[in-house]
C-alpha cells in the first residue's frame, strides 16, 4: 500500500515561497537580455554571487524525507509472470528464485492461486492461468509484466486475447517464448520468437528455456532491467551480479530526465526539479546497494556526497542557465549541461557506494570532474538521446521487419 506523502513544515513551506519569490526576481527580463556572448558572461560574472546563494537556497530545500518515501515505495515493486496453463511459469519462477517455492508440474492447472513470495523487498507473483480473475488481479499489482508462450504449442487464440488484455494496462512488458529446448525439426528458438513477434505485432520476443536456464540470466534479466528503471532497483539489490547494470538504467533514465527539465527556456524554474531528480538518483543508488534507506545514517550520506559536489554543481547549474538566453540552441547546451551533470552525479555515487562508501571528499570531486569531462568530450548525451529515440522507433515500426533480423530482442 502506497504510504502517504509527507505534508511539508511550516518552515519549509515559507522556505520554498521564499526561494519562488527570488526566482520571479531574478528572471532576465526582455529590455536588459544580453544580446551577445560578451554580454552574456558579464552579466553572469556580475550576478554570480547572488545566483550561488540563490542555487545552495534551492539545496537546502530538498525535500529528503518525501524523496526518501518514495524510493522505499519502489522497493515495493513486482514482476508478474502470465500466461496460459502448463507455459512453464512456476518453473521461471523458480529458476529466477533459485528455490522450488512454487509448485511445478506437467498437469495444466497446477497452480491455483496466485503464489507469492518475499525477493527481498522484490515480490514474484506466479499467476495461475486457468483462474483469469485471480491472474487480472496479479498483472494490476505489476510494475513489469513478464508474458509467457509456450513453445511447443506455438501462438494460441486463447494468448492472442491474454496479450490483448496485458496491452490494454499500458505497462512495460517482456514477452517470452519458454521451451524452446524442446523443439524438433530444423526450427530454432530465434526463429519461432520472430515469427510470433509478428504474429503479435510487437517489438521483440525473447526464446527461453526456464528448464535448462537458457537466456534467462542473459536475456530475459536485463530485459526486465531496460524495462523499468524502478524493476532495475528491486533486481539490483536482490541480485548483486546485476548491481552496475541495474545502476547504468537507473543513472540514464535520471539524465534523461534531467535533459528535459534542461530544455526549459526560462531560467532557474528547472533547478528545484533537477535537484529533486538527483537527489533521488543518489538515494535509488544507496537503496540498490543495501542501504537501509529508513536509517538517519543512510540519508546523511546521501546529503553528504550530493555537498561535496556542490561547488562544481552550482557552477554547472550557473553556466546551465545563462546558456537558456543564447537565442538560438541555448536550450539544446542547457540541456545537455544540466544531463551531464546528473550523470557525473550518478557514477560518482555508484563508485561511492561500491567502494563501501571508502572514498574521500577530495576524490570524490576529482571523480566528478573527471566524469562531467568525460561525458562531454565523448558527446553521450547524443548518445542517450540517439538511445532514447532508436528504442521509439522500436516500439512504433513495422513488425515485419523483425524477419529480416531474426536475432534481434528487446
Amino acid at each position: 500500500m502506497a504510504s502517504k506523502k509527507q505534508k511539508p513544515s511550516e518552515e519549509e513551506q515559507n522556505q520554498t515561497k521564499k526561494l519562488k519569490k527570488d526566482v520571479v526576481s531574478s528572471l532576465i527580463r526582455r529590455g536588459s537580455q544580453p544580446r551577445t556572448w560578451r554580454e552574456l558572461g558579464l552579466s553572469t560574472v556580475k550576478n554570480l554571487p547572488a545566483n550561488i546563494a540563490m542555487v545552495q537556497g534551492f539545496m537546502k530545500a530538498i525535500n529528503w524525507k518525501e524523496a526518501q518515501s518514495e524510493v522505499l515505495q519502489n522497493l515495493n515493486n513486482t514482476v508478474v509472470l502470465v500466461g496460459q496453463p502448463n507455459t512453464g511459469k512456476s518453473t521461471l519462477f523458480n529458476k529466477l528464485k533459485g528455490q522450488n517455492l512454487s509448485p511445478a508440474s506437467a498437469q495444466a492447472g497446477n497452480t491455483r492461486t496466485m503464489v507469492r513470495t518475499d525477493f527481498g523487498p522484490f515480490t514474484l507473483i506466479d499467476t495461475p492461468g486457468h483462474l483469469p480473475d485471480v491472474m487480472e488481479s496479479g498483472m494490476d499489482q505489476a510494475s513489469v509484466i513478464v508474458f509467457l508462450l509456450d513453445a511447443s504449442r506455438g501462438l494460441q487464440d486463447t494468448d492472442r486475447e491474454l496479450y490483448q488484455t496485458i496491452k490494454r494496462l499500458n505497462k512495460p512488458t517482456i514477452i517470452a517464448v519458454n521451451k524452446v529446448d524442446s523443439l524438433k525439426g530444423s526450427e530454432t528458438g530465434d526463429q519461432l520468437a520472430t515469427e510470433i513477434a509478428v504474429l503479435l505485432n510487437s517489438p521483440g520476443v525473447i526464446p527461453v528455456s526456464a528448464k535448462t536456464g537458457l537466456n534467462v540470466v542473459e536475456e530475459l534479466i536485463p530485459a526486465v532491467i531496460e524495462a523499468s528503471p524502478e524493476a532495475a532497483l528491486a533486481i539490483g539489490r536482490e541480485l548483486p551480479a546485476f548491481r552496475r547494470e541495474a545502476a547504468q538504467r537507473i543513472i540514464r533514465n535520471a539524465t534523461l530526465v534531467s535533459l528535459a527539465a534542461g530544455l526549459e527556456p526560462i531560467p532557474f524554474i528547472d533547478i528545484p526539479i533537477l535537484l529533486g531528480t538527483q537527489a533521488r538518483l543518489v538515494l535509488r543508488l544507496a537503496a540498490l546497494y543495501g542501504e537501509p534507506l529508513d536509517s538517519a545514517d543512510a540519508m546523511k550520506h546521501a546529503r553528504e556526497l550530493i555537498t561535496t559536489m556542490v561547488g562544481g554543481l552550482t557552477l554547472r547549474y550557473l553556466a546551465e542557465q545563462a546558456a537558456k538566453v543564447v537565442p538560438f540552441g541555448g536550450d539544446l547546451i542547457a540541456g545537455a549541461i544540466a544531463g551531464a551533470a546528473t550523470w557525473s552525479i550518478g557514477e560518482v555515487a555508484l563508485e561511492y557506494y561500491d567502494s563501501g562508501k571508502h572514498l574521500s571528499s577530495r576524490r570524490v570531486r576529482e571523480l566528478y570532474t573527471s566524469f562531467y569531462t568525460r561525458f562531454r568530450k565523448e558527446n553521450q548525451m547524443t548518445q542517450l538521446q540517439k538511445e532514447a529515440a532508436r528504442q521509439a522507433e522500436i516500439e512504433t515500426r513495422d513488425p515485419l521487419a523483425l524477419l529480416e533480423e531474426p536475432k534481434e530482442k528487446v
